[in-house]
């Protein structure tokens, strides 16, 4: 006679895996905020374990360590005795955890195109059906339309005929490809009055890179920072991103972004900004014009400039102040005028979804 089953309650066993992950997530957050420096974000970390208990007997920091060395996250610092550096694994880790901690978990696109209003040469059939024209691809001929057709105008007789009149196409979704500049203000304002406005500056540039680099593949994205000058940075170097003892010289910023988009054949084109503060420098030979107090109009006339000249290449510029000072936004509203392009007034916590909303509205074709 069978003894039958003998059920119990479940209880799982404590895994290293648990106490890794839970580490692994503080461990990512902070070494954004460190830029980078692994020495510093394992030492706040450290003081958060002691604050909190985030380790126990069985796991501790140690394990920690060497598991995210056993993983590919950190490596040897060669230029520095017993010293830690991230890896290019961590580097995207970051961008997928900003990315995720922004936009969402979003599911891989296949083409990565933009939609458009407009019907054409692309990968993604639509409702219409018209008749065929010279032209057209052998795909986009709909068989069962033109197969009907045939048999209503020829009729049904042993020999089947399809004549070119007989033959239906289906349309499909034209799409376009976006070229998109996001400047990045660096100026030491980003970390004045105890608030660090630069950490989620960056969280927002790396999402955008890494949702361009998974749902839009074909899309151009460069990443400039401006302070008294401006520079292109790479998506890599985005977790090391530091505030300088820096003015604001937007001048240069929108320059070299105009600069980069003229290079980029497609059809959209557009500049994301974000800063916090009104432009305060200006390069003048060898060295800087600068003016802290106030709203220059040496300054702010000569970014005005650059506004019209964007429009003028159709160009426009959405402007994220992280800022809500009165004449700040008078100033904002002056330039977005002169370009006809958009502005927000967002707070840190809401800044990324701003970026993303715009990103999605900013897709159509520009004709």
């Amino acid at each position: 006679m069978s003894a039958g089953f003998r059920f119990r309650d479940f209880v799982p066993e404590e895994s290293s895996e648990k106490g890794f992950e839970t580490l692994f997530k503080l461990f990512m957050q902070l070494v954004t905020i460190t830029s980078g420096d692994v020495g510093e974000a394992l030492s706040w970390l450290n003081e958060l374990d002691k604050q909190y208990g985030l380790t126990d007997n069985d796991y501790g920091m140690g394990n920690f360590i060497e598991d995210l060395k056993k993983k590919g996250y950190i490596d040897e610092n060669e230029q520095e005795r017993g010293a830690f550096k991230i890896t290019p694994k961590t580097e995207q880790g970051i961008r997928k955890s900003a990315l995720e901690e922004i936009f969402g978990k979003l599911k891989k696109g296949n083409s990565g195109n933009h939609r458009t209003p407009q019907t054409g040469q692309g990968d993604e059939l639509s409702t219409d059906i018209r008749d065929f024209r010279f032209g057209d691809s052998l795909e986009q001929i709909s068989m069962t339309e033109s197969i009907r057709n045939a048999q209503l105008n020829h009729g049904l007789s042993d020999e089947f005929m399809l004549a070119e009149g007989d033959l239906e196409v289906r349309e499909t979704e034209h799409k376009t490809q976006t070229s998109t500049v996001l400047m990045i203000d660096i100026s030491h304002s980003m970390i004045l009055y105890g608030e660090d406005r630069i950490t989620p500056a960056k969280k927002v540039a790396m999402a955008l890179a890494e949702l361009v680099k998974q749902k839009y593949p074909k899309d151009f994205l460069d990443v400039i920072v401006f302070g008294n000058d401006a520079w292109p940075i790479s998506v890599k170097d985005l977790p090391y991103l530091e505030v300088g003892p820096y003015h604001t010289n937007t001048v240069a910023g929108l320059e070299l972004a105009m600069d980069l988009l003229r290079k980029r054949k497609t059809a959209n084109k557009q500049i994301f900004m974000i800063t916090d503060g009104k432009p305060t420098c200006l390069k003048e030979g060898n060295g800087y014009y600068k003016n802290s107090f106030g709203l220059d109009r040496k300054v702010v006339n000569k970014t005005l400039n650059l506004a019209a000249a964007a429009r003028r290449l159709k160009i426009p510029i959405t402007t994220f102040m992280i800022a809500s000072d009165p004449y700040l936004q008078q100033f904002v509203e002056e330039f977005t005028q002169v370009n006809q392009g958009k502005a927000y007034y967002s707070g840190l916590k809401g800044l990324g979804h701003l970026v993303f909303e715009d990103y999605k509205k900013n897709r159509r074709k520009t004709l």
